[in-house]
């Protein structure tokens, strides 16, 4: 294996697939020089969680998971308060789910770990135990800004050649157009130019904008935000240098010519950015935080809690995380 430091795993719902899934990843890169991780987690429960008979072995730092990467999972014994059966969520396990990544933070901003991937939470469960965050990624970012980090977290999905941001995401729809701002705008687009230049190779990114209104708005006929808020945003980002095109309507903007002409695009709400991953690879999605000091992705899909334990949950997403953030990681090192 590589002396590169490992990328950390955090174990997500206990009671989901992400047992199952990680299991299946190690599988998938043990024998590979690059991907080596270790779980944070508990090491009996993830031994007990196991249809697919993975070796899992106690590390105590991260330095040794290289070590017996090839011959079994590595984890880092964080021992949970209770055990849950496949699918049953068990709330008090949410202190220990919400101290992973608290842990994970820390290792990554000590430099013992090169990228964090996180497994899927239950939101509710972690809630119930005071968690009072949408979700890993403004998490994420609060934890960075607690440090003195000055962040604007940018969600950024991956499916294919496809780069989808959500320029606003977990509102209801009829609050988008009064949550949209040029600022708002212009921000996550300077995010995601340095983050693709940093971590993905790219000199000058080409970004791509969504209108909000069909047609783009049809220069105000059908709805003046594209024009009034829109427009405005690129045209400062174009004088900054920036490359961008847009607002483009959207229902002509993914197909595989589209595609083509841009390297990110930044889609005004949730839906339209993720009905076109989904659509592309249901199964391989990646979720990416851009913005953060550290580098972190997750597969884009739930906990899975009514497939838990069945042995047919589908770990392609998991892997495509882990491969990512390998790739971005050793981006950073040259």
């Amino acid at each position: 294996m590589t002396d590169f430091p490992p990328i950390i795993l955090t174990p997500g719902e206990p009671a989901g697939i992400a047992p199952e899934i990680t299991g299946l990843a190690w599988r998938t890169f043990k024998d590979t020089p690059h991907g080596c991780f270790f779980l944070l987690g508990d090491a009996d429960y993830w031994a007990i969680r196991n249809p697919s008979q993975i070796p899992v072995r106690r590390i105590e730092s991260p330095s040794e998971a290289s070590l017996v990467f090839s011959q079994a999972l590595p984890v880092l014994h964080r021992p949970l308060a209770a055990h849950p059966a496949a699918g049953k969520i068990d709330s008090g396990t949410a202190p220990q789910v919400i101290a992973a990544i608290d842990e994970a933070v820390s290792l990554a901003f000590d430099g013992a770990v090169s990228a964090i991937v996180t497994n899927p939470v239950q939101k509710e469960a972690l809630y119930a135990a005071g968690f009072r965050h949408q979700g890993h990624t403004d998490y994420l970012a609060h934890l960075a800004r607690r440090r003195g980090h000055d962040v604007h977290e940018v969600m950024m999905l991956v499916a294919k050649d496809l780069r989808a941001i959500p320029v606003t995401v977990h509102i209801p729809l009829a609050e988008v157009p009064r949550a949209l701002t040029s600022e708002m705008i212009m921000m996550q687009a300077r995010v995601v130019a340095r983050d693709l230049s940093r971590y993905f190779g790219i000199a000058r990114p080409r970004l791509a904008f969504t209108g909000l209104n069909p047609h783009a708005g049809e220069n105000g006929t059908l709805g003046t935000e594209d024009r009034d808020i829109i427009v405005p945003a690129l045209g400062q980002l174009a004088a900054e240098g920036l490359i961008v095109s847009g607002p483009l309507s959207a229902d002509t903007a993914f197909h595989a010519e589209a595609r083509a002409q841009y390297d990110a695009i930044l889609c005004m709400y949730h839906d339209q950015a993720l009905i076109p991953v989904k659509t592309l690879d249901f199964h391989g999605g990646i979720n990416v935080s851009l913005g953060l000091p550290f580098i972190r992705t997750s597969p884009d899909h739930g906990t899975a809690l009514n497939i838990a334990g069945t042995g047919t949950a589908n770990p392609q997403s998991l892997i495509a995380a882990i491969s990512l953030a390998a790739q971005m990681a050793q981006s950073t090192r040259g």
